[in-house]
């Protein structure tokens, strides 16, 4: 499965301040916000992106996605689609991003 292409349902629920919290049906326990419908469209990615690369770090199967007429929603609720910004051959090579990027910063800081 090529990750980079994979898009996820989340949920956004709209706050009476203006701010938006975000889940993610197939993913229980993933939930973001953010200050505004763009902040939280951006941490929604966030959020969907680390979530699963924290299951591909631990080995753990990374669910399949829902459809969006699936998912159910009420109110001023929306579903909107969500791309995990992860490169498949980091992935597919067993690289962990977290871990690429820490060696990256520490080679530079040794500079």
């Amino acid at each position: 499965m090529c990750y980079d292409e994979v898009l996820y349902p989340a949920i956004f629920y709209p706050n009476s301040d203006g701010s938006y919290t975000v889940t993610y049906p197939d993913l229980p326990g993933c939930i973001t916000e953010g200050k505004s419908l763009e902040n939280a469209m951006y941490m929604a990615q966030s959020a969907l992106t680390q979530w699963v690369q924290y299951l591909s770090d631990k080995e753990q199967e990374i669910p399949q996605a829902s459809t969006v007429k699936s998912i159910g929603v009420n109110g001023e609720e929306f579903v909107s689609l969500i791309r995990i910004d992860i490169k498949s051959s980091a992935i597919e090579n067993g690289l962990s991003l977290s871990r690429v990027l820490q060696d990256a910063l520490s080679e530079k800081l040794a500079h």
